[in-house]
């Protein structure tokens, strides 16, 4: 049956006025702000950790970790104690000039071995070597001649060893060839077809630190009218060598990849070591006498800027090319790898120094002298009132 109320229903409650936009967009603004705030709270302890932690792939460097308890022996160098009676290697001789006018056959027997010498004083190096020095023996030939190279590795020399001279057109310069295992020996000939100055070193993997243990030298193709005659003739190579430790660390040091790497050398020395021809050992000349110097550069790295303080080259064969000289020049630039020859007319007597103009070198081995005797030129040279700070740095 039909259902009578009693009362009408009640009525429904009156909606809440309707906000405007304005009002809706400020309540927007509002909680997205909130939120924003929470989630920068929320994220600033992890920010903080991911900030303090070096990155996965990289290896904290020994400066680094200088304070951590287990730094000093896991990355201290290798240094030992001197050896007893230690010496520096004997000096490299200069090859005589060719006096012949027909081409020959050359044989040269070289033997690559290891020597621990004096590098400066107070500090020793086991130096890899060919035939005992650094550099290694001054080859001498005629254009045209034709060339044997043996190279024997010594049986103690704890690494293979090879040659690659830069005056041999054909592959590796002899090195691929010449891959020679400790006791062992290979040989190759080749001839000499372009007169020059010319680099060789080891070509053995890594190349680079086996270059920088000494394994360098030259090798001079005359023309086949010869070179002019001069009254002197001197051998002199610049070598940049990489040792663990601190400048100022003695003993017998290690070779330090690391360093070869990135370009630091410890020592970077004329004749591969400090003072190897200067004072008691420098080069001698008298006034008014000519003089040659054939210089390289093993490197591995540094190029040189070759200079001598107080003369100038009246004759200088860019990069050995022993042609079409350049006269009355100041400063040369030789390469890694590369060669040149200079030569001047001695005028005053004194004491000159050989050096890398880039001078920071010099603090690291880079000079040697030739000292000149006879008597002195006032025309030319003529001290007025000398200064009271004596001969000056270099």
């Amino acid at each position: 049956m039909p259902v009578t109320l009693d009362r009408a229903p009640a009525a429904p409650p009156p909606l809440p006025p309707r906000r405007t936009l304005r009002q809706r967009y400020a309540q927007h603004i509002w909680i997205g702000a909130i939120s924003l705030g929470v989630l920068v709270v929320a994220l600033i302890p992890i920010s903080l950790g991911l900030l303090n932690r070096p990155p996965a792939s990289v290896t904290p460097t020994p400066t680094a970790m200088a304070g951590m308890p287990s730094a000093s022996v896991a990355f201290a160098p290798d240094i030992k104690p001197l050896p007893d009676n230690l010496t520096s290697m004997p000096a490299p001789q200069t090859a005589p000039p060719i006096d012949r006018t027909e081409p020959a056959y050359v044989k040269f027997n070289l033997e690559t071995r290891k020597v621990t010498a004096r590098m400066a004083d107070g500090v020793a190096y086991e130096y890899w070597t060919f035939n005992g020095t650094v550099p290694g023996p001054m080859l001498r030939v005629r254009e045209g001649d034709t060339v044997e190279i043996d190279l024997s590795n010594s049986a103690d020399a704890g690494f293979m060893h090879s040659i690659d001279l830069h005056a041999v057109i054909g592959p590796g310069g002899g090195a691929s060839v010449t891959q020679v295992a400790p006791g062992q020996d290979g040989s190759f000939t080749f001839k000499a077809l372009h007169p020059g100055v010319y680099i060789y070193h080891c070509a053995t993997p890594v190349v680079a630190q086996h270059i920088a243990s000494g394994m360098y030298g030259m090798i001079v193709v005359e023309p086949k009218a010869g070179l002019p005659k001069v009254d002197h003739e001197f051998y002199l190579m610049q070598g940049d060598f990489y040792l663990q430790g601190q400048r100022g660390d003695q003993g017998l040091r290690a070779f330090d990849m690391n360093k070869m790497l990135d370009e630091r050398p410890d020592y970077v020395l004329f004749n591969g070591s400090v003072g190897a021809n200067t004072g008691a050992n420098a080069f001698v000349a008298n006034v008014g006498e000519t003089v040659r110097i054939f210089f390289g550069v093993g490197g591995p790295n540094l190029s040189s800027s070759f200079h001598v303080i107080g003369e100038i080259f009246d004759r200088v064969y860019p990069e050995g090319a022993l042609a079409n000289p350049a006269t009355n020049v100041q400063t040369t630039a030789v390469p890694a790898g590369g060669a040149t020859m200079v030569e001047f007319r001695t005028e005053v007597p004194g004491t000159y120094s050989i050096v890398d103009h880039s001078l920071g070198r010099m603090e690291k081995g880079a000079a040697a002298q030739i000292v000149v005797k006879g008597e002195p030129d006032p025309e030319i040279f003529k001290v007025i009132q000398a200064g009271p700070g004596g001969s000056g740095g270099h």
